[in-house]
This record gives C-alpha cells, structure tokens and sequence, in this order.
C-alpha cells in the first residue's frame, strides 16, 4: 500500500471514534454523527490516542483497551477544589457540569462533586481520566499532502 495512505505525524485524517467505559458506556462517539477530522499532532486528540493511529489506513477499523496512564492519565486530588457557593449565581447541585472562566481567560468543565453548606467542591479532572477506556476508530480518508486516499 502506498505511504501516502497511511496515517502518520502531520496527517489529516478523517474518521469516526468512540470513547468508552471497559463497561461499555459511551462517552463520546461520532458513529452516528458527521466524523471528526484533525491532523495527528494538532491537539485534537490526546497524543497516547494519536499513537495508537500511526500505521492505519483508510477502511481499518480497530479497537483499543487503554488504561488510564495511555488515554486520559490518572485522577489527580490537586484538580479538586473547594469553592464558595457565594461564587455562583445559582447554587449548583451535585454531578451537575459547568463552565468556569480561568484567569488565562481560556473555559474549563467542572464537575460539583458535593455542595456542602458555604462550600462546593469542583473537581476539573477529565471525566474518564482515571479509567481504562475503549477506543475504537475507523478511519475513512487520510491525506498527506497529496490527494485524500479513501
């Protein structure tokens, strides 16, 4: 097979994805969806996610067990913090995600993990981080920098 078809550093793939639970739970597909495109190394993906990419071609489907060190890393307690409930407009309830402005002026999902009296704790882990996910792709074009290879 050509090399222009496979996927390696700087290529612009489009491909389908989904993350989930070794469970089974699905957090995030886009089987049903428009698929995503990206280039390997653009910050789309997680590079431990894009090393699992390299050497796949157009039409490969795989599926990958990942533990948490090789997708989204392990829960770190430093990322949980405790705020005022004054901070919120509304008082927020537990499990629910919001967004919060960083002093970068860049946005970040936190999740309330319990509103306690006064104090709410937010932790601003990635979701899945901590868990082994299931990754699996299929990809359906690759381009680098000649024509798309479907």
């Amino acid at each position: 097979m050509p090399e222009t078809d496979t996927i390696r550093p700087g290529s612009r793939v489009q491909m389908h994805l989904s993350l989930a639970l070794a469970d089974g739970t699905v957090a995030v597909s886009t089987f049903d969806e428009d698929p995503m495109e990206f280039s390997v190394g653009d910050g789309t993906l997680p590079r431990t996610l894009e090393e699992n990419l390299i050497g796949m071609t157009p039409r490969a489907e795989q599926q990958f067990l990942l533990a948490p060190e090789y997708a989204f890393g392990e829960r770190d307690p430093d990322l949980v913090h405790t705020m005022a409930l004054s901070d919120f407009g509304e008082p927020p309830e537990s499990g629910q995600v919001l967004s919060f402005a960083m002093p970068n002026g860049e946005e970040m999902l936190g999740q309330i993990v319990a509103v306690d009296g006064d104090d709410v704790r937010v932790d601003f882990n990635p979701p899945l981080a901590g868990h082994n996910v299931l990754f699996r792709v299929q990809v359906l074009a690759v381009d680098n920098g000649q024509q798309v290879s479907q």
